[in-house]
């Protein structure tokens, strides 16, 4: 009877049934940071893609089909799985305006292009996850915005 009693009292199992309830959390932590990962690297190769599509906007004798394609190509060379084909995939938009005003200090302007990568996110983990809890973080647009000035040839060359 010795025995069996000292069984019950005993705190054997306690950790793994400590670890069956803090395992869950831990990994959906360890899950959270891998995806905001992808989220930061997706968000670095839209912002740099702006800025290609901006810096081909101010060279001469490029149109705006030039710039969507250049966006376009370095959104694919970036590793950003597209849906739809170059220039006008489903998940991806670049806006350009090519005559963009720029005011600079004492009331004066420059003209310069602007142009904005829009790319709708998937999230891969956290989204059927969030769900169940009321979250709906499975879309979200990351925006990259580049204004460049333009590139004007000097009168002396």
């Amino acid at each position: 009877m010795t025995g069996m009693k000292g069984r019950l009292k005993s705190e054997r199992g306690a950790e793994l049934i400590e670890f069956a309830l803090v395992f869950p959390l831990l990994l959906l932590v360890v899950v959270g940071i891998v995806d905001f990962g992808f989220l930061f690297q997706r968000m670095e190769v839209v912002t740099n893609a702006a800025r290609e599509g901006a810096r081909i906007a101010v060279l001469p004798g490029y149109s705006q089909a030039d710039v969507r394609a250049r966006a376009c190509n370095y959104v694919q060379t970036g590793g950003i799985q597209l849906t739809g084909t170059c220039p006008t995939p489903s998940n991806l938009t670049v806006n350009v305006n090519m005559a963009y005003s720029i005011p600079m200090a004492g009331g004066a302007t420059m003209t310069g292009k602007r142009v904005e990568v829009v790319y709708t996110h998937q999230y891969l983990f956290l989204g059927p996850i969030m769900g169940l809890f009321g979250g709906s973080f499975t879309n979200t647009p990351l925006r990259g915005v580049a204004i460049m000035r333009d590139e004007v040839q000097s009168a002396g060359t």
